[in-house]
């Protein structure tokens, strides 16, 4: 009995206590699954957040180096017309404004070089950079614009200064061909009444006379030659004293020498025999003059030339047995 009081029995637990101990690690464990289970939710969440923002950055960059590309092409386009209007700048007589539109193309062409080699070396590309490239191209193209429109503008004003050139310069060839036909017209002119004033002479005969002054039949037997003609009126001739050179040349052709020289056309010119006469304008028939033979003559044709006023008045030829 002692003993029982000593070492008393436990009170028996209610039944729900008893219950609600037993359900604390079941609590306990489905806690720790469900957080588990969050984690792990929120991780794959995480990864897969993580997964797509890297495929969505890939395909930025990727969409960045298509334009990086696009507009590197571009840029080479814009070079290539760049160049083709280069030679079309030669057409632009203004130095000063070929000068400034080629200094502006190629500082605004710099540029895109730098930021192309800039964006090529680094291996991600911001869409603010290839914001900027793609602005320095348009740049460049309005540039390129500016300058087409420059040189298709100066062309123009070339080209009508061209054609008002070409216009003063066909005037001028019409005024030039003018002058030169006026020209002309003045020196036949001044030829013709030059030709009016010379003194004229006709009826021209070449005779061999003996020592009695006679005609001789043989030139052989000749003494002296006669030549005769008659000087008609002519009102445009000069009036005054008139010196006629004659020439006689032998069918040797060696002239029947004499009378001394004469000037003709800047020169001097030896004449077989010479007479002074007076002209009044009037006609003068029967005039003669006479050449003393000094050498041995032979059957042939003579040519006879009178000469005077530094005019060749008249050449004829005559056979002579």
């Amino acid at each position: 009995m002692i003993s029982d009081k000593l070492n008393p029995t436990p009170a028996p637990q209610p039944e729900n206590e008893k219950k609600s101990n037993s359900k604390k690690p079941l609590i306990i464990i489905a806690a720790i699954c469900v957080a588990i289970i969050l984690l792990a939710a929120g991780w794959m969440v995480y990864s897969s957040q993580k997964a797509l923002q890297q495929v969505q950055n890939e395909k930025e960059q990727m969409q960045l180096d298509y334009e990086q590309q696009q507009l590197t092409q571009d840029a080479e386009a814009l070079d290539r017309e760049f160049a083709v209007f280069e030679n079309s700048r030669q057409l632009i007589m203004d130095d000063s404004v070929k000068r400034d539109l080629t200094e502006k193309y190629e500082n605004a062409r710099l540029q895109v070089e730098a930021l192309q080699a800039e964006l090529k070396n680094q291996k991600n590309k911001s869409a603010a950079e290839i914001a900027k490239l793609k602005n320095e191209i348009e740049t460049l193209r309005a540039l390129l614009r500016h300058y087409v429109e420059e040189i298709n503008r100066l062309n123009k004003e070339n080209e009508e200064l061209r054609n008002e050139n070409a216009q003063i310069k066909e005037q001028n060839t019409k005024l030039n061909n003018k002058v030169v036909a006026t020209s002309r017209e003045n020196e036949q002119l001044s030829k013709r009444m030059t030709l009016a004033e010379k003194l004229n002479v006709t009826g021209v005969t070449l005779t061999p006379l003996n020592k009695k002054g006679k005609a001789e039949k043989k030139v052989q037997k000749a003494a002296q030659l006669m030549v005769t003609f008659t000087i008609p009126q002519n009102n445009s001739t000069p009036v005054g004293e008139k010196t006629i050179y004659l020439r006689i040349v032998s069918p040797s052709g060696q002239l029947l020498s004499g009378g001394g020289t004469f000037s003709f056309e800047g020169g001097s010119v030896e004449c077989s025999a010479k007479k002074t006469i007076e002209y009044a304008g009037e006609e003068i028939g029967g005039v003669t003059i006479y050449w003393d033979v000094n050498t041995a003559l032979t059957a042939g044709d003579y040519t006879v030339e009178l000469f005077a006023d530094n005019y060749r008045l008249i050449s004829r030829s005559f056979n002579l047995k």
